[in-house]
């Protein structure tokens, strides 16, 4: 099937073009760097990283762009307020700069632990400030934006002059009063009006303009600019959250076509939260997990990416620590898979099974295709590892089209066992001595090496004609 995917502009699956031949451009709205990223963002997060491995999986290039906000995302991504990195700053001490770089380290850090590709760029918003006062007088002269405050330091886009404003969210502009993401003020020409330039000298990061000499960009604003840097006036696609539709991917949206008369995204994706324990995060709850408690209570990175993108990125997915359980039994279902096909023996086994492979193969490829349906192409691979275990396959040429089908599987989705030659060597070496004890009726001396080996993790399976196989629990 071809390759579709659903636009949240459109609401409905489309074929999926791209604007260059072969050639994907991709933003990501990536992280406020105000603290950790937790295990909610990451769903996100992966989501894009698994999307672009599709992409490169079926022959595009991907001009991967993820933003860093290091400046204007205020709490509540409101338009009045406290910027998020200022109030953290204050409260550890330091200047917004070393609180931004330091989160900044530790997110791509913890992307690099998941096993996330690095993207073209990680650009950050305090980097291109030109480029966004660029864009906001190109604005103002185009009639989008107007001046506000005593002497004219505010800058607002004018939503009355872009007529497509809300098709993305849904929102009416004439139902926007004031509320969580809509601020009422006296020197706005409409409630649902948003920043594109504020001034305020109390504020810790800013730059002088034509509008002041302690001014800093709006949030919306730094997308666009940073996404037109890097990647021109048009996108392929563009990704985040289901909390970014609005006001933010609306705002982008407006500012950006009202700059170029060009669609700003012919494709935009969406994911929708991750809950804990079948309700919201929050620090009062304690339940608010990064990495580093993922860790601390045994799992490995390689668990949680698969509990992340085990579920279809447009459906809501519960995280908890029994989840865990049963993700990290899931893979080590998947691990004996590989271990069966490494320590060969199906090879020479009776012809068998092709057909069940390449079903399998297309059920994989189709479930990716339509959508990024992950949870149903996961489903291909487990009825496959089914099939591995039973010895329904068999023969040269079923075990090479396994072992295309898992390399496709751990490029796509990046959760397949890594290969350790050193030490796979050295486990196979103690179950040559096992053997070779066994064989002179040494059985203490095999059992002891059972022991061992399972001590350090290792599985291990005695199967008819002498041979054994083992795994990595």
């Amino acid at each position: 099937m071809s390759l579709v995917f659903f636009n949240s502009y459109s609401r409905q699956k489309e074929p999926f073009e791209t604007l260059e031949k072969g050639v994907v451009r991709m933003y990501n709205c990536g992280p406020t760097v105000w603290g950790r990223q937790h295990v909610g963002n990451f769903r996100a997060f992966l989501f894009a990283d698994t999307l672009r491995r599709w992409l490169q999986v079926r022959g595009f290039e991907v001009r991967q762009v993820m933003n860093i906000t290091d400046v204007g995302h205020l709490v509540a991504d409101a338009e009045e307020g406290d910027d998020k990195i200022q109030v953290q700053a204050l409260k550890e001490g330091k200047s917004p700069i070393e609180i931004a770089e330091a989160y900044t380290q530790l997110f791509l850090a913890d992307l690099k632990a998941l096993g996330c590709l690095p993207a073209m760029a990680n650009p950050r918003a305090t980097a291109h400030i030109d480029d966004m006062l660029a864009i906001i007088g190109a604005l103002e002269k185009k009639g989008y934006a107007y001046r506000a405050g005593p002497a004219g330091e505010n800058v607002y886009f004018d939503v009355s002059r872009f007529p497509r404003y809300g098709k993305l969210s849904g929102n009416r502009v004439e139902d926007l009063v004031a509320g969580a993401r809509v601020d009422v003020r006296e020197e706005k020409r409409h409630p649902a009006d948003f920043a594109l330039w504020k001034s305020d000298p109390k504020h810790l990061m800013k730059w002088p303009s034509a509008y002041g000499e302690h001014g800093f960009p709006g949030w919306h604003i730094e997308c666009s600019a940073m996404a037109r840097a890097l990647l021109g006036d048009q996108l392929d696609i563009h990704t985040g959250g289901e909390d970014n539709v609005f006001p933010h991917h609306e705002c982008e949206i407006a500012q950006s076509e009202a700059l170029t008369d060009k669609p700003f995204a012919l494709f935009w994706l969406h994911t929708r939260f991750l809950t804990v324990d079948g309700g919201k995060m929050g620090k009062s709850l304690g339940n608010v997990y990064t990495l580093d408690d993922v860790r601390a209570r045994g799992f490995d990175e390689r668990t949680l990416r698969y509990a992340l993108i085990r579920g279809h990125y447009r459906s809501p997915l519960d995280f908890t620590w029994k989840v865990m359980e049963e993700c990290k039994s899931a893979l080590a279902g998947l691990d004996e898979m590989v271990s069966v096909l490494e320590q060969g023996g199906l090879e020479s086994a009776a012809d068998a099974g092709t057909e069940l492979v390449r079903a399998a193969d297309t059920a994989f490829f189709d479930s990716m295709d339509d959508d990024l349906n992950v949870p149903q192409a996961l489903g291909a691979l487990f009825a496959l590892r089914q099939d591995v275990i039973q010895r329904k396959i068999g023969g040269a040429e079923a075990v090479q089209l396994v072992r295309e089908l898992l390399t496709t599987a751990h490029t796509a989705l990046g959760i397949l066992p890594a290969t350790d030659s050193a030490g796979d060597a050295a486990i196979e070496a103690k179950l040559e001595e096992r053997h070779t004890a066994k064989a002179a009726r040494d059985f203490a001396t095999a059992d002891r090496i059972r022991k061992e080996l399972e001590a350090d993790g290792i599985v291990l399976q005695d199967v008819p004609g002498g041979k054994t196989l083992w795994r990595r629990a």
